[in-house]
């Protein structure tokens, strides 16, 4: 599947495209299909988000969204030299999730 990621324009968080806007997080994500570069031209131009892209990823079993390459499963997360700032800080086994 292809997800859509940014930045939120506003804020600099990582986004991801979730069908109708865009999510803090990962599990959110929806699959943007073949006509992606439509709809990221139309999101940047909105000034919804800024330096959006379209990376590979897997639904898994129980749901989550697992982007292929690590930078993006990093940028899901969030900060790896400061767990106590991730999207998950009270789970201990987040960046384990990553790798």
């Amino acid at each position: 599947m292809k997800i859509l990621t940014g930045n939120n324009l506003e804020t600099g968080a990582v986004v991801w495209w979730e069908g109708k806007g865009w999510s803090l997080h990962v599990d959110d994500a929806v699959d943007a299909g073949e006509e992606f570069e439509t709809l990221l031209a139309t999101e940047e131009a909105e000034r919804r988000v800024v330096g959006a892209y379209a990376i590979d990823a897997e639904r898994l079993d129980d749901g989550r969204v697992r982007p292929a390459h690590i930078k993006d499963r990093v940028r899901a997360l969030g900060p790896t030299v400061r767990p106590d700032l991730t999207l998950k800080p009270n789970d201990p086994n987040a960046i384990a999730e990553v790798l």
